[in-house]
């Protein structure tokens, strides 16, 4: 699955590698997510990592963005079909970009990976979930041609002071 891409950024060009991540990945994974999501979480990377480094021959995905021997991003995603009778598709679930990183194409390399590895596993569609106060991510998917889907999202809350559900 490496490639290795030489992609003319902005101001200077850079050595890209997109490649599955190993288990010694965790902590750029972590300190990537923390950059790009603002919040440290490193027990859900834990858990991602035990799920899904250790066997990545089909379905699900954890690929790095590795520029000049430093991992610069990553991608997330699997597929799945349980959706309420969804046929099979590709999700994404996480990407990031370092800062220092960004608009040198790196997470457009990393979506084109994994769109390869979802038509490997014989799907045709891919889809993520956005907030749409988002507008950085909502952008960047939308500069890839994603669009609304088929679905709506649902959301209610369960906090006992807010909650007016069951």
């Amino acid at each position: 699955m490496p490639q290795t891409d030489a992609i003319k950024g902005p101001v200077d060009r850079v050595e890209l590698t997109v490649r599955a991540a190993g288990p010694d990945d965790l902590e750029a994974i972590i300190r990537l997510d923390t950059e790009t999501s603002g919040r440290a979480k490193p027990a859900y990377w834990q858990g991602i990592f035990q799920t899904y480094v250790p066997d990545q021959k089909g379905e699900r995905y954890l690929l790095i963005a590795d520029v000049e021997g430093v991992a610069a991003g990553f991608v997330v995603g699997e597929v799945r079909a349980w959706e309420f009778g969804s046929p099979p598709c590709g999700w994404v679930f996480a990407l990031g970009v370092s800062n220092a990183h960004r608009e040198h194409h790196i997470g457009s390399r990393l979506m084109e990976e994994i769109f390869n590895c979802f038509r490997r596993d014989g799907v045709n569609s891919v889809r993520t979930s956005v907030s749409r106060l988002d507008t950085l991510n909502l952008s960047f998917f939308r500069s890839l041609g994603m669009t609304a889907g088929p679905y709506v999202q649902l959301e209610i809350s369960i906090d006992e002071d807010q909650a007016s559900g069951p």
